[in-house]
């Protein structure tokens, strides 16, 4: 695996928990709503040509909880500014789920701050069909397992297999909490941002989703294709949520092409 680095940065009054890694273009990463699963073979595979910069997200464990932070829009404020007086903007962003969210906030709020914008199974934008899946009332194990269309994927199972630890479950229940907190109503999803996205032009758009995906049905990715201005869809087949760990190859066969265009 690559090097990585756990980093501060101190932004609006917050002490931000950053992982780095990699060489080369920055590429600005924001992880989903049960946190940095760690650094796996996808990162490893980008990293040769892109410099992996990773916010933690506060309430989250290693970075603390903002109580001014009370909406996804929020976040999306604090990201904008730490990505502003890091010197990175505009900047390549891939997010997940709800990070896709936030990562969707922060293009609406300013077209500028990114040059490639990839959302993987975006929350964010209510479907005409179906719902986002309710990530909270079932237990992390229940919520895991529906993240991938085969559990028994080999680095699923490195990663979440095996017997949980309390550091790992108090992990994952605080970020379960967090996200209940700033999601919760409407839930994981903001009824303004698809009029605000409107706006958002000349920022090339890719919009990626596994087509057994449980938590995300295909409406969402729908709803953001309608939104952003010549934004492309990409479905990968045999997987769910998690196609960047179901399908690394053609996954990051994906993005790479994407970055390059």
């Amino acid at each position: 695996m690559a090097n990585w680095t756990e980093q501060k940065a101190h932004i609006a009054e917050a002490e931000l928990t950053l992982i780095k890694g990699g060489a080369g273009k920055p590429l600005f990463m924001l992880h989903d709503e049960l946190g940095f699963p760690g650094w796996v073979k996808w990162n490893d595979a980008l990293a040769a040509e892109h410099a992996f910069v990773i916010p933690l997200q506060p309430g989250f464990g290693k970075t603390p909880r903002l109580g001014w932070v009370r909406s996804f829009r929020d976040l999306a404020g604090l990201y904008s500014m730490a990505v502003r007086e890091m010197g990175l903007d505009p900047v390549d962003v891939i997010a997940f789920s709800a990070g896709g969210f936030i990562a969707a906030e922060m293009v609406a709020a300013d077209p500028k701050i990114f040059n490639h914008l990839i959302l993987v199974g975006p929350m964010g934008l209510k479907p005409e069909k179906g719902e986002i899946w309710d990530i909270f009332p079932v237990t992390i194990r229940t919520h895991l397992r529906r993240t991938v269309a085969d559990p028994g994927t080999a680095e699923f199972g490195s990663i979440y297999g095996g017997e949980m630890t309390p550091e790992q479950f108090e992990a994952f229940e605080d970020a379960r909490a967090e996200s209940a907190r700033i999601g919760w109503e409407p839930y994981m999803h903001n009824p303004s941002l698809p009029y605000l996205l409107r706006g958002v032009k000349n920022v090339p758009t890719l919009l990626i989703r596994g087509a057994e995906d449980q938590i995300v049905p295909a409406g969402c990715v729908a709803a953001y294709a309608k939104a952003i201005d010549g934004a492309r869809a990409v479905e990968i087949a045999n997987v769910g949520h998690r196609p960047e760990i179901e399908n690394s190859a053609e996954f990051v066969k994906i993005v790479q092409d994407f970055l390059a265009s």
